[in-house]
């Protein structure tokens, strides 16, 4: 939970099958589990620390025109310090002989606020639309963003999480992401939940409220799924 690490799958021994990638992780926020610079590997040094104020700025840029998408203060997301906590994340899929024995990452929704993606053009990523699977081509310079399971929460169900795997990779070349998970940074003793601006007689909460250990113990006690969080926090 700070500072940097190589890793294969985080959830080994609580996932039902391993999955065929490995990647760095590197906290960039908030300055307690910030990774200190001299221990990143320094062939991506800079170009990580760059990466982390852009991508800061583009979640922060659409977190804004989500406010006003629900009608909230574009400033309300930010001001809550839904940026707060930040992790960089390198992904490496290696080329897979047999490519339909596993996949690159399983199904999955991201268990944070938002994530900017971008991906080389080796394809690959995944998400669910109705029951298909949906094939997201890389495009050249574009990023993808991924609404997380927090800001369903915080949103009351006005956005919704997206369920998204990486199938595993049967080029000769490697497919690269390199995702910026962005998070509540702010938590001290407080609990999150709905929006008080979003419920009303007509809109119910959806969710109750929850404390940051709740958050954590969801996410370390298993492996990668797809809204068991928000499947625990329905009202």
């Amino acid at each position: 939970m700070k500072g940097m690490l190589y890793a294969s799958n985080n959830d080994l021994y609580r996932s039902k099958a391993a999955t065929w990638h490995d990647y760095l992780q590197v906290w960039t926020a908030p300055e307690e589990q910030r990774a200190k610079v001299e221990d990143i590997p320094e062939i991506l040094r800079k170009e990580s620390v760059e990466w982390d104020v852009c991508a800061k700025k583009v979640a922060e840029d659409v977190m804004e025109l989500l406010c006003e998408g629900i009608g909230l203060e574009s400033s309300k997301f930010k001001d809550l310090g839904l940026s707060g906590s930040r992790l960089f994340v390198g992904a490496y899929y290696p080329y897979c002989p047999q490519p339909d024995l596993t996949l690159g990452l399983a199904s999955h929704t991201d268990p944070v606020v938002i994530t900017v993606l971008l991906q080389n053009q080796v394809p690959g990523l995944q998400v669910k639309h109705g029951e298909d699977w949906v094939d997201v081509k890389p495009l050249p310079g574009a990023l993808t963003i991924n609404i997380a399971d927090l800001m369903q929460i915080i949103s009351n169900g006005e956005y919704n999480s997206v369920q998204h795997r990486v199938r595993a990779n049967s080029c000769e070349e490697p497919r690269i992401s390199v995702v910026e998970f962005l998070n509540v940074g702010k938590w001290e003793d407080c609990e999150y939940g709905p929006l008080p601006e979003l419920v009303s007689a007509e809109k119910p909460p959806r969710y109750r409220r929850f404390t940051k250990d709740e958050f954590y113990h969801n996410f370390y006690s298993k492996g990668l799924d797809s809204k068991s969080f928000i499947d625990k926090l329905k009202l």
